[in-house]
């Protein structure tokens, strides 16, 4: 009998202590909801819109994308560091420090630069040139008063023939010249790159934002795989859901809770109507992946990016109207996205 009792004495000490424990835990973790980080979202122009790239016609200037990004109701511009734009050769820190006061005189901000990189190439010549122009793209991206870098870890580029562009040519030789080398060879000279790159980021007190960008990306888990090798605090992230394969509600949620906080800018594009009552059609995805931004408490810019081959007209691709049809309609869709969410 008593040996019976002083085992249910046990049982009773073990099981209180089990259940205090337990309630302590989920104290803990209502203590940390209560104070998780909420989102603060913002929509921004990607210069790559009005680059004259895409469709028919003229590069707007930048001092006339901060103008266009103010009218059309964007918080801030993202410069795609290539010219017409921003190319660093072209911009010496004076002239960096002077755009930025035209941005701020008109209460925008220049949040980013887009590095349009590829630090794959088997050729080491090549890698290094890319390096090169990382180091000046972080340099400009400090005298602009921005806070990230967008990075590439592959980037075939793009070619203009006549005067339009293509990606086609660029991907053909990008495809060529990796053809003898393994994907695991052309990670380590990419994650080689990224390292020496972050270094100069911290520096310069740039956060570098990997995109989850094909080629060497086959989907956002090789992104947070480089993060965590190269393993520097300068080195986060861009999800962007339009590049994602599964665009699924589920994925898109499983996604952003595995980027967390490494999450600093994200892109969305498309092309835009209104409907029959006035309302901006964009893709269903956005909402879900807002939906996901928002509960893992992202706070930064989703910048818009016109950046694909655009339709013809009368047998002539269009021109710089539809792009600013299009950055309109984008900024009131995501706007009115965000803020029912």
């Amino acid at each position: 009998m008593k040996k019976s009792y002083q085992m249910n004495r046990r049982q009773f000490v073990t099981t209180s202590f089990v259940a205090t424990a337990g309630l302590a835990t989920g104290i803990h973790a209502l203590s940390i909801g209560d104070q998780k980080k909420k989102s603060d979202i913002k929509v921004g122009l990607y210069s790559i819109t009005f680059l004259g790239v895409w469709y028919r016609g003229a590069a707007l200037s930048l001092e006339e994308m901060i103008k266009r990004a103010k009218e059309y109701g964007y918080a801030g511009i993202e410069i795609d560091g290539k010219r017409p734009h921003g190319n660093p050769l072209d911009w010496p820190t004076q002239r960096c420090k002077e755009l930025r006061k035209v941005a701020d005189g008109t209460g925008i901000e220049i949040y980013g630069v887009a590095g349009n990189n590829d630090l794959s190439s088997p050729i080491p010549e090549h890698r290094e040139c890319q390096i090169s122009y990382i180091k000046n793209l972080i340099r400009m991206t400090s005298d602009l008063g921005a806070k990230t870098l967008r990075m590439f870890m592959g980037w075939p580029g793009v070619t203009l023939h006549p005067h339009l562009a293509q990606y086609d040519i660029a991907k053909d030789i990008w495809n060529y010249t990796h053809a003898k080398f393994t994907e695991e060879e052309t990670w380590l000279w990419v994650r080689d790159g990224l390292t020496e790159c972050s270094k100069y980021a911290a520096d310069a007190g740039v956060i570098l934002a990997l995109q989850n960008h094909k080629p060497v990306v086959k989907d956002y888990p090789d992104v947070l795989r480089m993060v965590k090798e190269v393993s520097s605090p300068n080195l986060k992230v861009s999800l962007d859901v339009p590049i994602m394969d599964d665009k699924s509600p589920e994925n898109i949620h499983k996604a952003a809770q595995a980027v967390g906080n490494l999450q600093v800018l994200s892109h969305f594009g498309g092309e835009y109507e209104r409907d029959t009552n006035g309302k901006v059609i964009g893709e269903d995805y956005y909402r879900h992946f807002i939906q996901a931004m928002h509960e893992i408490g992202y706070s930064g810019y989703m910048s818009y990016e016109l950046c694909h081959p655009l339709p013809l007209v009368n047998g002539q691709t269009v021109g710089i109207e539809f792009a600013e049809k299009n950055a309109k309609l984008a900024a009131e869709f995501m706007k009115g996205i965000i803020s029912e969410v």
